[in-house]
């Protein structure tokens, strides 16, 4: 548990991953501001969080652009106050067969999972207050698709080695700041994004969806995907005070998938 109420922004906060590490730090008494791309859906999540009695606000966010992370952070510090903790969830799939991508899918998928890391953290480091404090939180949703290669997925495995690359250098930059910089990385998670993913493996195989969950689940030592609960739960630890001396490490969440 958090020592004091501190205020949290989690992107991309609506559903799965973000949605779980949001109702966790909440229910840890802290105020969280959450983004996602439409506001009708940050709108529905808020209240439902609201109605379970949990603090939590949002706006609208598109973290592609510099221009709406500018203007979300400052709306997250006038609801708010200056921000403690940032969790850069937003993210999404994409592959196929390399000589095969279109440019505007390659850029897409580096501009959301790895552009964004750096200007949002950029943004709360500044405009959110964080680099003026002598405690903060920076935590990045990486993937162990960061850690190795991703057979038809080269554009999010490059992207999430790129959040790898960019939380450990962060990290140590910051480190005598008393503010940590860590990733944690899921293996297989039950999210709609990985709905989707097994809906793409599906169609380049030629196989059923069942087929590929079965293929993807035998890989996993544990047997099973994680659930998104118990990867906020690492978050949950690295926001907390006991978690002060670490930083700068890709941490994973995966049923044994990866040991590296």
């Amino acid at each position: 548990m958090n020592e004091q109420k501190r205020t949290a922004i989690v992107t991309g906060g609506t559903s799965g991953i973000g949605l779980e590490v949001t109702r966790m730090l909440a229910r840890q008494g802290n105020r969280v501001f959450i983004g996602a791309r439409t506001q009708d859906k940050v709108d529905e999540t808020a209240k439902e969080l609201q109605n379970e009695g949990l603090d939590v606000a949002g706006s609208s966010c598109d973290v592609r652009s510099g221009t709406d992370i500018q203007r979300f952070v400052g709306e997250a510090v006038d609801r708010f106050g200056e921000i403690d903790v940032l969790v850069n969830n937003a993210g999404r799939s994409g592959g196929g067969v390399t000589a095969d991508i279109a440019d505007e899918l390659w850029f897409d998928v580096i501009n959301t999972n790895l552009n964004s890391v750096f200007l949002m953290s950029r943004e709360v480091l500044n405009t959110g207050g964080m680099r003026r404090k002598n405690w903060g939180r920076i935590i990045n949703i990486a993937s162990t698709a960061g850690k190795q290669g991703v057979v038809l997925g080269a554009p999010y495995s490059a992207s999430k080695h790129g959040v790898v690359g960019l939380t450990k250098a962060l990290g140590n930059e910051l480190a005598p700041t008393g503010i940590t910089v860590n990733a944690v990385c899921p293996g297989y998670v039950e999210t709609p994004m990985a709905e989707r993913v097994r809906q793409g493996y599906a169609a380049a195989y030629d196989k059923s969806e069942e087929d590929i969950l079965e293929k993807f689940q035998a890989k996993i030592p544990l047997g099973r995907y994680s659930t998104p609960g118990e990867v906020a739960g690492l978050v949950g630890y690295l926001v907390s005070d006991t978690a002060s001396s670490i930083t700068s490490q890709a941490l994973n969440v995966c049923g044994g998938l990866g040991n590296f």
